[in-house]
């Protein structure tokens, strides 16, 4: 579960881009601007409408001898949605010292709030064209998800926000776009980042690595990490690349990296095939502790000091759930969470023979009965700044076991290889996910999803233990509500 941290911020003021070249101008009456936000309730000032990113191509340089300190260079290739006088970028802190649009000089670029970066192009910007926004950038990294390692390296990871942290952005997960990454280091350090690995060059005491992500993905799951890595490469048994990297200090355990082939074979007989061109994972030691114990960043989750079987599913597991179908806004987090966590009792139960109904469900159920607050929160539109909350990896997973004995092993599992053939690379909502259980089951499933996902109290009995869940009834007051 990733920690939660406090954003911090940093206002430009006119001296700074007054010495980083931005020109202030009034913008005319008759200005169409793109809107500072993608629409998200609980984050309305992430993202932005207006256009649609399609490829991030972000190129930069970092001395971990300089360890706050980043320089960055930045193309976002893009197609305009609406009629563009001007539209905004997410990116926290920084001197910007150029941006070009098309290759021309913006008219003006000023910073509005906490993160917002206005940019006014030479010309608008019609409806339907295809265009790309350069920007030039250096600074320190102050922005959630940069987490600067012991030894001077850096490690990204953080949701929902981590991106705007080292690029410009348009930083929702509605808006997903392929990635390329070129990154610049000292001779000795090595650089991780998502998808499959270009070719890594050196020249006057550097070395530059790129790496291609050639499947959307969400800017949150982005991430570079730079250190003195110890690397590992194998396949799948499919061919899939397969890249593990080490930071000095972490555990390098070879029998957890020769598992991730037959986790990943398991996870796709159950979910469909991995969606993916490449695996693996980054395992950093020391740094800022302010990082999740670990995340999924696309392709290859990252995780503090160590990986293990549980840690291992659950990430991946994301790799479908969050990852190639992303969530349509924060609402939908049980879309990531409640299926990642649910992913680890189907591992136990097929790996380790567990008895999912008089062994994880029976515990969670005794485990509501000692805490009063346990049903309270809701599985989908749980608040803002609950989106990760703990119910959606215990009340979640229980609904879903719970859906399952509902709607039978066939249905349930034909719903979740449907939802990913169906989203495969997009975004989707939950309101989706209980339309498409239904439709798959042949069931009217409101009843449950009203009590289960919308609700704040102990689900019904015929809810709460359907099927074989039924032997559990004699469970003390939660197996008699209803």
């Amino acid at each position: 579960m990733p920690a939660r941290r406090t954003r911090r911020r940093r206002a430009t003021t006119l001296a700074t881009a007054v010495a980083a070249g931005i020109v202030f101008t009034a913008l005319p009456a008759s200005a169409a601007p793109g809107g500072p936000g993608a629409g998200d309730p609980y984050y309305p000032d992430d993202g932005n409408s207006g256009y649609d990113v399609t490829q991030y191509d972000v190129h930069v340089d970092y001395d971990p001898a300089r360890p706050r300190h980043l320089a960055g260079d930045t193309t976002v290739r893009a197609v305009a949605t609406q009629d563009l006088d001007r539209f905004h970028l997410d990116l926290v802190g920084f001197q910007v010292s150029s941006v070009t649009v098309d290759g021309t000089p913006a008219r003006a670029v000023t910073r509005e709030g906490a993160h917002e970066l206005v940019v006014t192009p030479a010309r608008p910007l019609a409806k339907h064209t295809r265009f790309s926004v350069r920007v030039r950038y250096s600074g320190e990294p102050v922005g959630e998800g940069w987490h600067t390692l012991a030894d001077g390296g850096a490690s990204v990871s953080g949701e929902p926000h981590a991106a705007t942290a080292w690029y410009p952005a348009n930083d929702h997960p509605s808006d997903k776009a392929t990635f390329r990454l070129t990154a610049t280091v000292p001779e000795g350090w090595t650089v991780l980042g998502n998808g499959r690995q270009g070719a890594t060059t050196s020249d006057g005491g550097t070395t530059t690595f790129r790496w291609y992500e050639d499947r959307p993905m969400a800017t949150y799951l982005s991430t570079i990490a730079i250190d003195k890595f110890t690397v590992h490469t194998s396949k799948l048994s499919d061919g899939t690349p397969v890249v593990h990297a080490y930071s000095p200090g972490a555990v390098v355990d070879p029998e957890s990296e020769a598992l991730l082939p037959e986790v990943i074979d398991f996870l796709a007989s159950k979910f469909g095939p991995y969606p993916f061109s490449s695996a693996g994972g980054i395992v950093i030691a020391g740094g800022d502790g302010e990082g999740p114990l670990a995340l999924e960043t696309q392709s290859r989750p990252t995780y503090q000091g160590s990986f293990f079987d549980s840690s291992m599913v659950h990430e991946n597991a994301h790799q479908w759930f969050g990852n190639s179908v992303s969530v349509a806004d924060w609402r939908d987090g049980c879309l990531a969470e409640c299926f990642a966590q649910y992913a680890n009792q189907l591992w136990d139960e097929e790996k380790a023979g567990a008895d999912l109904d008089n062994g994880f469900y029976r515990t969670m159920l005794e485990d509501s009965e000692a805490d009063p607050g346990f049903w309270s929160t809701r599985l989908y539109d749980p608040g803002k700044g609950r989106e990760l909350h703990e119910a959606l990896y215990t009340k979640g997973s229980m609904m879903l076991h719970a859906l399952r004995r509902t709607v039978g092993d066939q249905a349930f599992f034909d719903t979740l290889r449907r939802w990913q053939r169906d989203h495969r690379y997009g975004n989707a909502s939950w309101g989706q996910f209980e339309a498409l259980a239904q439709e798959v089951s042949g069931e009217n499933l409101t009843g449950f999803f009203d009590a289960w996902a919308h609700g704040t109290t102990v689900p019904p009995k015929k809810y709460l233990l359907p099927g074989s869940l039924g032997s559990l009834g004699s469970l003390g007051e939660v197996g008699q509500v209803g």
